[in-house]
């Protein structure tokens, strides 16, 4: 027997393990409260799923899984760390992880990414490249040729800069929002899904807008600029304190000017971060209904946490993956307009650093010039670019958590 005392609450929590015979499967879990003199006792299958049979029931958070199981498996039991996800304790783990699958994937796909931007705000040097499928990778020689191995990664380092709070704060306020829509895996719904991925998505966009438009214009300037001069520079820009009639209800602020095509990427994340939340849960959630080949061997789900819920057994890499591509690859296709119309706003200071145009009225003269042909400039790239960047997001987030014990 096993035993876990905590004097704050009173309680102690007793496991008792299965008895010699080596068909027993049986395991029962008794809490005691000291404050409610009374005791609860929740009786559970316990197995090793090794089996590759083993099928994840979504409702009861179970596995079921096959009745010969051997003591000695069941010796090798591995008890769950239950966390309150409110706690100082949660957030902090859940944003480290978050942030290293940030800079990991962001890093990966850095030099797709700047010739994805080069693409999107019609660099004159690198337009010509555009809307072919060898486009990306001639776009990518030339920048080879005058920048070298650094060229391609110009950008970057601003990147990194911003997507690890981006990253920290996301999946953080996801997995929040999550607990707070959906206490219990009874009360998901794919509509609770999308709504916990969206707020994810803005909550992050709002902290660390002005990092991201930093790293777009870093990445379209063809000269290398200092970091700081960078921003001096953006932050002079007079468009800042000449807005647009219909913009007099803004603050005329200079620190405005870090906020071009905010509202855009707002209304853009809300689709992009809801569908990549969304369909990669339901991804995870067919894969362990019905691929039970694509689970981890030898997982052990330890105890059932205050909601009778089990840990949901991970999934083989390569699976995960798949979740994960999948999922940046509907998220990208659903968002992609808007992403280009908040591109062409950000770059909008380098082109005319007086004024400050709309989000329609960039909408507007992008399809006057190219038509609806012109908002999906540069999807291929970001096919390219979005379904291994978010793949591999995914991937080292739960494996991230795995480590920090938060699965």
């Amino acid at each position: 027997m096993a035993t876990l005392s905590s004097a704050g609450s009173g309680s102690t929590l007793s496991i008792l393990q299965p008895n010699n015979n080596p068909s027993s499967v049986q395991q029962n879990t008794t809490v005691s409260s000291n404050s409610g003199g009374s005791d609860k006792t929740v009786g559970f299958a316990e197995s090793n799923e090794s089996n590759p049979k083993a099928a994840w029931s979504k409702e009861s958070g179970r596995v079921a899984t096959t009745a010969a199981e051997s003591a000695n498996d069941a010796s090798h039991h591995k008890m769950a760390v239950v966390r309150d996800t409110k706690s100082l304790d949660y957030i902090a783990r859940t944003m480290i992880a978050g942030g290293v699958a940030g800079i990991t994937a962001k890093t990966a796909v850095a030099p797709l990414d700047r010739v994805k931007i080069l693409f999107q705000a019609s660099n004159p040097q690198f337009e010509k490249y555009a809307g072919t499928w060898t486009g990306v990778f001639k776009a990518g020689r030339d920048i080879h040729k005058t920048g070298g191995v650094r060229g391609l990664f110009q950008g970057n380092s601003a990147t990194v800069l911003r997507i690890f709070p981006y990253a920290a704060i996301k999946f953080m306020a996801y997995e929040q929002y999550r607990h707070l829509l959906m206490p219990t895996r009874r009360d998901v719904t794919p509509g609770k899904k999308f709504v916990a991925g969206s707020l994810a998505g803005v909550t992050s966009v709002f902290f660390t807008y002005p990092l991201d438009l930093i790293r777009v214009r870093l990445a379209y300037d063809t000269k290398v600029t200092p970091y700081i001069s960078l921003v001096r520079k953006i932050y002079n820009e007079p468009a800042g304190l000449n807005r647009p009639p219909h913009m007099s209800w803004l603050p005329a602020l200079k620190i405005s000017n870090f906020y071009r095509g905010f509202m855009c990427s707002v209304v853009g994340m809300i689709p992009y971060a809801g569908a990549s939340f969304f369909t990669h849960d339901v991804m995870q959630e067919f894969c362990r209904e019905n691929l039970p080949w694509t689970l981890k061997p030898n997982q052990h789900r330890g105890l059932p946490d205050k909601n009778g819920d089990y840990s949901r057994p991970e999934l083989r890499t390569v699976a995960e993956l798949a979740c994960g591509g999948i999922a940046g690859a509907v998220s990208q296709t659903v968002s992609y307009p808007l992403e280009v119309v908040r591109r062409k706003m950000q770059v909008a200071g380098a082109l005319d650093p007086k004024v400050f145009v709309g989000m329609w009225e960039t909408a507007k003269r992008l399809y006057i010039a190219k038509g609806v042909r012109g908002f999906f400039v540069g999807l291929t790239i970001g096919y390219l670019k979005v379904t291994p960047l978010v793949a591999i997001s995914f991937t080292v987030y739960e494996r991230m958590k795995t480590a920090l014990d938060i699965n």
